[in-house]
Parts: C-alpha cells; structure tokens; sequence
C-alpha cells in the first residue's frame, strides 16, 4: 500500500494541540459526569475524579514518550503493531475505535437532553425521542462536515471553541462556591453513603474515564504537528493539569450545590436533565443559567470536534495495520485528511445512537472498555526502552515504574466497572476478534503476530472470569480487598510476559519498517 503519511498536513503548533487535547478533555463530561458521579458515590465522587485524572496522567506519559520517540498519526494503533504484532494492534485498535466512534453519538445525545426544556418531545423517560434522535444525527454530521476541510480548519475552530467553552465551567465552579454552597452535604448522608467500592466503580461508569480520555487528540495527531517532539508532550500534561483541577473543583461545587430538599431520598435520588444548569436556577443565578445552556452545545460540539478529527485517524492507522481494508487508509489530496475513514465513522456512530438513546448508556459501555485499550501502550513503551530504540534524550524518567503502575492500575479500574458493565463488552470485543480472525487469513500475516499477543487475550479473558468472581457485581467468591490485591497481581505477571513478548516479537520481525537504535542495531517493524 502506498504511504499516505505525507499527504497529512504538519500545521498544528503546541497551542493547537492542547486545544485538541483539553478541548476533548473539556466536552459533555462537565456537563453530566459529577451528577452521575455523586448518585454512585456522593460526596466520594470528588476521589474518584482524582484516581481517574492520576491514572489517566501515567498512561498520558507513556504515550507521549511513544510520541517523542516515534510521532505517527495513528499512533495508539500503530505502536502495538511495532512491538506485539498484529494481534493486538487489531484487538486495541478496535476498543480505541470503538470508543472514539462512541463520542460524537454521545456528545450529541448531550447537547439534546440539555436542551430539552427548549425542544419538547426530543427526550424522555431518560432518554431521547425519535425526534431527539433526528436533532442528534443532524448534529453528528455538522461534526463531520467541520472535519472533512481538513486540519486547519479544524485546528482554528477548535482552539476558538475551546478558549469559549473553557470559561463557562470556571464562572460556574466560581459562582457555585460564592452562591450555593451548603458544607453539610458532605457529611449529612456520609461521605462514601454506598461504600467505598461505589466510588471505584463510578471511574469507569460516570463517565471519568470518558472526560479524561480526550487527551489522547494531541497524541492522535502528532505527525500532523509542525514540531511533535517539543509540542505533543507539553500540549497533552498542560491538558491533564487543567482539565484535573477543573474537574475536581466542579465536582465539589456540585456536591456542595444541590439543595437540600434534593437528598430526601439520598444521593441516590439526585437527578436533574440540565444538572448544572439546574442547580443554577436554584440558586437564582439566571444569567449562569443562560451561559452554561449556552456551553452545553459548545463544549459537547467541540470535543466532538476532537474526536471526529481523531478517530479518522485511528482508522487510519488500523488501515495501515491491516486490519481494515486499505480502502479507508487513502488521504484527500485536497483537504490533507482520511475522508473515507470519517464517513465509515458516522455510520459507526449511528449504530450506538440508535438502540441506547442516551448519554449515560453510551458511557457505561464504553468507559470500561476505553480504559483497557491503553494496556498495549505501557507495553510498548518498555519494549522500545529494552531494545534500544528509545535513546537517552527520549525518555522520561520513571517510565520503568509508570508504565507497569499504569497498566495494574488501569486494569483495576477495568474490574472496578462490575460484572454487569464488563459482560456487555464481550460481544463488541469478541466481534473484534473475528474481524482480526478475518484479516488474519486474508493478509496472510505471519503465526508470529499470534504469539506477539497471546498474552493480551489471556488478559481479557483473566479480568472476565476475575470479575465474575469478584466483589464488583460478581458472585464474590474471592472477597475485598482480596479480589482487587489478586486481579492486580494477576495482570503484574501478564504486563512482563507482554513485555518479554515485545522483545522477541520484534527481534524476529521480516523486512519491514527498518528502526535503528542508539548503539546501531536495526529492527524491522
């Protein structure tokens, strides 16, 4: 297949790129995650946003070292491709895609139910109408026709819509503490009221883990930056730092913002369809009100900005894999970007749309599965460091403990989900599998790619059968803490078997994409 990589336009600078990566971070998460958040956790809601931003800051470290040492459009994808073969790039890229495709759908679902005090008829019973899904398509393709005219296009609507939508939730954070604070919610029902494992579970299916993943835009688009090694690292931790501090406080500001009169059932019975903007109104604060309607477009739009421009890019290099046809790896001339791969996208989009109809089912499937998807990269990353590629000025220090610490703590977050969240992944990863069975046979690729990942579906199949027997939904035949101590030792052991799976990949690799080291040793990825 001829290389498209140079059809992509290098014109993104390091104010581009956080805009890229806060303006995923900063999207319909805001708007919905702490209300969903305290319902599971309460006042414990606020640990759970700082486990989420920590893990998600270690695993954002090991892919801006990938990024440094190898920038590539694509690069979630491709890495794994290098050190473990395609297996598991196929088996990651179809999570990575999976939860990329999910984001404009929900995005959009957002913006409707926020605004469905001014649209009657597009949301009800906790999820939209026909009609709703109608307003939510329509939305969907305005986020694609931003893409299709390229980068810079997108790189200046985003960095304007990011500057707009970042100042809404500050002034709400700033008013909610000035206006409305009412201390004793922290203490009144307790401050974990459903047990400690509540909060846990809330990571993956709050929607947390789906508010910090938007960091990712900046790594996605890293061979279209003017200058990858310098901007890509500083754009995405400048991201995390923000988007951290922003969350934690809006958190608090919720929990410390709902009256009264809205516990009598515990925080179980929280549950507003605008939760900010509602609280707003509480607190005679109409001018707020208007302003975070306002966001509630704006910031779902942008982020969705983000995602549409990245996830084509994901297909991209799933493209490239292999594991799609070559078809969806070929860049308009024109515009500088992967048309075809943003229009396989909607479809994609529109089949999570339409049977789950709402914001949070979207999340609950994809939070647990979006997190996983990062198992490969804390794997890549010591693979390269192990054979020499990544050179002294490249590293970052610590990785050797950041990348096994991310992955364990990842994965906890994966088994923390429940039973009942992670069963509904089976089929959606198991289609993935076919899908690589397919190309499998079909590329003629070689039996060393199978044994480059076999480790990756002994892991899947170890934090299935894990969870079932576990506390977090399961019939609980290992107790807590003991469930959480033995998955994390679990996947300690599977994380150095891929590790080691890396190195003889790569030391057995055919001609391919030569990659010297430091030292002057060649490795063919």
């Amino acid at each position: 297949m001829q290389n498209q990589d140079g059809l992509l336009k290098k014109r993104m600078g390091f104010w581009s790129l956080t805009a890229a990566s806060l303006g995923g971070v900063i999207g319909s998460g805001w708007l919905f995650g702490s209300m969903y958040a305290a319902q599971a956790a309460g006042p414990e809601s606020i640990v759970t946003w700082i486990i989420g931003g920590i893990t998600l800051a270690l695993v954002a470290l090991v892919f801006i070292e990938m990024a440094i040492v190898k920038p590539e459009s694509g690069g979630l994808v491709r890495y794994p491709m290098y050190t473990n073969g395609s297996l598991v790039a196929s088996m990651v890229g179809w999570g990575i895609w999976l939860g990329y495709a999910a984001n404009p759908p929900t995005e959009a679902s957002g913006i409707i139910q926020y605004l469905s005090k001014f649209l009657p008829g597009v949301y009800a019973n906790s999820h939209l109408t026909g009609l709703g899904m109608v307003f939510a398509i329509i939305l969907m393709i305005v986020f694609v026709g931003v893409n299709y005219f390229g980068v810079h296009i997108f790189a200046k609507a985003n960095l304007i819509v990011t500057t707009l939508k970042f100042v809404v939730p500050t002034l709400t954070l700033v008013m909610f503490f000035m206006s409305g604070f009412h201390p004793s919610n922290f203490t009144s029902h307790g401050f974990a009221p459903n047990g400690w494992a509540a909060g846990l579970s809330a990571i993956a299916t709050a929607g947390i883990v789906f508010a910090y993943t938007g960091f990712r835009a900046a790594i996605d688009l890293a061979g279209e930056a003017t200058n990858p090694v310098r901007d890509v690292p500083r754009a995405v931790i400048t991201a995390i730092i923000i988007a951290m501090i922003l969350y934690i406080g809006l958190e608090v500001a919720f929990v410390g913002g709902v009256p009264a009169s809205a516990l009598k059932n515990g925080w179980h019975g929280v549950n507003f369809n605008s939760p900010y903007a509602d609280l707003a109104l509480t607190m005679n604060l109409t001018w707020l009100y208007w302003m975070i309607i306002a966001d509630s477009v704006v910031s779902p739009a942008g982020s969705s900005f983000v995602y549409t421009a990245s996830n084509s890019r994901v297909v991209y290099g799933l493209a490239k894999n292999r594991f799609f046809p070559t078809y969806f790896a070929k860049v308009n001339e024109k515009w500088g970007i992967p048309t075809r791969a943003l229009m396989l996208n909607f479809v994609v989009g529109l089949l999570f749309l339409v049977p789950l109809k709402s914001w949070h089912s979207i999340i609950e499937i994809t939070g647990a599965l979006g997190i996983y998807t990062y198992s490969a990269g804390a794997v890549s990353v010591l693979v390269f460091r192990r054979l020499g590629i990544t050179t002294d000025d490249k590293k970052i220090k610590g990785m050797n403990v950041i990348a096994p610490l991310g992955f364990v703590i990842g994965s906890l977050i994966v088994y923390w989900a429940g039973w009942n969240t992670l069963k509904a992944t089976i089929p959606l990863l198991a289609v993935g599998f076919v899908l690589y069975l397919i190309s499998y046979f079909v590329n003629r690729d070689s039996v060393r790619s199978i044994f480059g990942g076999l480790w990756l579906l002994v892991y899947l199949v170890a934090m299935f059968v894990l969870s079932y027997i576990g506390t977090f939904g399961g019939i609980k035949a290992i107790p807590a803490p003991w469930d959480s101590i033995v998955v994390a030792v679990v996947c300690l052991v599977i994380y150095y078997w891929a590790v080691k799976s890396g190195e003889n990949y790569m030391r057995k690799a055919e001609p391919g994409t030569e990659v010297h080291t430091a030292n002057g040793e060649s490795f063919y990825v």
